[in-house]
């Protein structure tokens, strides 16, 4: 596969792990003229997502999807004509090498062959079941007084059939759940909206706090808690 996505091989499963913002890679011949640094940040990644679907790829078979370049290189869960499509900037840092980017040439290369070869490994399975899976900052540089408590956030638009099950499981294993937190999936929602609400794939949408999955021991503690909830999701739901 190209540069625009890692393809996790599961044992057959009819659940395919998502994961848009999973890696910081930025190809050699993009300039986006940022400090190296800020690749480490949330602002290019969403921190422990990679290990978190290793893990349950591994644990149990299920095959994954991960967006393959930063999402300061284009952001793989926005629509084809959303504004953010093509960062200029995030949490208050200036992107300026996409300021005279191609976005058109950005979407060849990786948003378009990513969400290609989602569309084909969901259409290749017979009763689907999506685990997305994200990160969130509990601090916004941006917006430092906005408080973000959530150990773990459900999001959904109109589906959220996955979220009613999920949400008082997550919480009876001691998480901090936050209901459409610490945004609402109705607001920002797209590789879902696309791939699943659209075909009425059930799918859960979560986002894990980014302090709590930036090590091995959270991110194991992670993937052990997620595991029960999905499985419970896809058995309801397909």
């Amino acid at each position: 596969m190209s540069e625009a996505a890692i393809y996790l091989e599961g044992r057959g499963a009819d659940l395919l792990i998502v994961a848009d913002h999973a890696s910081s890679h930025v190809p050699a011949d993009v300039d986006l003229g940022i400090d190296a640094d800020l690749l480490k940040q949330h602002v290019a990644v969403d921190i422990g997502v990679a290990p978190v679907a290793r893990l349950l790829s591994s644990d149990h078979g299920w095959p994954a999807i991960l967006g393959g370049v930063s999402r300061l290189v284009i952001d793989l869960n926005r629509e084809p004509d959303a504004p953010g499509l093509l960062p200029l900037s995030s949490d208050g840092h200036i992107i300026s090498g996409n300021r005279t980017a191609d976005l058109q040439d950005r979407m060849r290369r990786f948003y378009h062959p990513y969400h290609q070869r989602l569309g084909a490994l969901l259409a290749a399975m017979t009763n689907p079941f999506i685990l997305s899976l994200h990160s969130f900052t509990p601090q916004l540089q941006s917006d430092p007084d906005q408080l973000r408590p959530w150990d773990i956030g459900v999001l959904y638009n109109e589906d959220e059939r996955a979220a009613r099950i999920a949400i008082p499981m997550l919480r009876s294993a001691g998480l901090k759940v936050g209901d459409q937190q610490p945004y609402s999936g109705r607001l920002l929602n797209a590789t879902m909206n696309r791939h699943a609400e659209a075909g009425g794939i059930p799918y859960l949408g979560v986002e894990m706090r980014q302090d709590l999955v930036a090590d091995a021991a959270g991110q194991r503690r992670f993937a052990d808690l997620l595991a029960p909830v999905v499985k419970e999701c896809r058995r309801q739901l397909t």
